[in-house]
């Protein structure tokens, strides 16, 4: 089994880099020969904030995240989150505060790290 690690830094809308990792992290869920881990950091800790209401016919990076958690790991910068007022209580269920230490661990095990 192949484990890819996607880092993400960029906020979930304005630029289409948190867009397309969770497009491909979502396309490798089907795959039964992959484990997917994502770690948000920076503005990409907004990407797992609940309750997001965006324009109609506009992509939503929570219903995304949604097809991710339920099949792999969603964990954020703690660090992050702390800088930009992001509290646990925010996040959407599955996803949940992490540390540099535990994103260190996943990068060692990972077999293929991705950043966007």
């Amino acid at each position: 089994m192949s484990k890819l690690l996607f880092i993400v830094n960029d906020a979930p809308y304005g630029s289409e880099r948190a867009y397309n990792a969770l497009r491909l992290a979502g396309a490798l869920t089907t795959r039964e020969d992959a484990a997917i881990r994502i770690f948000l950091m920076a503005d990409a800790v907004a990407c797992a904030k609940k309750l997001q209401k965006v324009p109609q016919g506009y992509y939503n990076i929570q219903l995304m995240l949604d097809k991710v958690i339920r099949k792999g790991e969603v964990a954020l910068c703690g660090t992050c989150m702390d800088a930009r007022g992001l509290q646990d209580t925010e996040l959407k269920e599955g996803a949940r505060r992490s540390t540099l230490n535990e994103l260190a661990d996943w990068t060692l095990e990972a077999d293929k790290v991705l950043v966007f």
